[in-house]
């Protein structure tokens, strides 16, 4: 690729660990009298958010409920190549060691998922706050076979259609605002359980990719329906840490890893402090059906 463009590799900067010295932040640049600070950490986003809920074994699992939805699962040592719709990208590295072998990661990304909620707020004025949105949808035991697609920007992994546009379907004489909200929390539960599968049908060949549990963070997983439909979904535990915001958590536990605060990448396992943890109480068959729903619903919407 250097010699493609032409470019010097001496001009490329060196490729370190997530956790390494990366230099210090300028005297004065954060403020008035403040030290060179030591920069020791290092990741993308979503890497930092699965460090950060102690995502570093594989089959590890964590989804970031944003804006959007960003779901990784740690693979290990191995750079897997999905055959369903996934991308495959590192992870945060956080041994130090020169020889240290690379981990890797699946991972997916639903392009409308707490943005769902917010035009329920601004779009359709049907809430006031977006946290009011949990009493409406809880105020119905159900969606009464309503679905919403928020394919407000077409859909991403695993389907990547661009074209796609957002839809209500199953509305009749009964339906409320009350079955539209519901339908709305849904949806980003039933996004994100398309991506779990696609991961574990990529991963299934392998008995150390087995979930065992999602790992949740992000300002949207404070919902406690969403994220008790997200269990019953997936039929598997949702673990909702102490602290949300796990992306810059990540980030911190990386530079404490490198300045030795923390003795080793298992210490931060050890730390972990899970606030709730939601169990799936649906049957398989229940989930199944309403899975195939959304499925349809989906290729309506293409």
């Amino acid at each position: 690729m250097l010699a493609l463009f032409d470019i010097p590799r001496a001009l490329l900067p060196q490729v370190r660990a997530s956790a390494s010295d990366f230099g210090r932040v300028t005297p004065g640049l954060l403020g008035p009298g403040d030290a060179a600070l030591p920069i020791g950490g290092v990741a993308g986003d979503q890497q930092s958010a699965l460090l950060g809920q102690a995502g570093l074994r594989p089959g590890d699992v964590k989804n970031t409920y944003g804006t959007g939805c960003f779901m990784l699962m740690h693979t290990g040592h191995q750079a897997l190549s999905s055959a369903n719709g996934l991308i495959t990208t590192c992870a945060a590295q956080p041994d130090q060691h020169e020889d240290a072998t690379p981990v890797y990661a699946l991972e997916g990304s639903v392009f409308i998922g707490g943005a769902v909620v917010q035009w329920m707020r601004d779009g359709l004025q049907a809430i006031e706050s977006s946290a009011d949105i949990e009493t409406l949808a809880a105020s119905v035991p159900d969606s009464a076979g309503v679905v919403l697609v928020p394919a407000f920007a077409g859909l991403g992994a695993p389907y990547w259609l661009p074209n796609a546009r957002g839809s209500i379907q199953g509305l009749t004489r009964g339906s409320t605002m009350a079955h539209i909200a519901r339908a709305a929390l849904e949806s980003i539960a039933l996004q994100s359980t398309v991506l779990l599968q696609a991961m574990q049908r990529d991963a299934q060949t392998d008995p150390q990719l087995q979930v065992k549990a999602l790992r949740v963070d992000g300002g949207a997983c404070a919902n406690n329906l969403l994220m008790q439909l997200q269990a019953d979904l997936m039929g598997l535990p949702v673990l909702r840490p102490r602290t949300l915001e796990t992306t810059a958590l990540g980030a911190a536990l990386l530079a404490g890893l490198q300045q030795g605060v923390f003795a080793s990448p298992d210490d931060l396992r050890d730390r972990m402090t899970i606030e709730r943890t939601f169990e799936p109480t649906w049957s398989r068959d229940q989930a199944q059906a309403k899975m195939a729903d959304w499925e349809a619903a989906v290729n309506r919407s293409r």
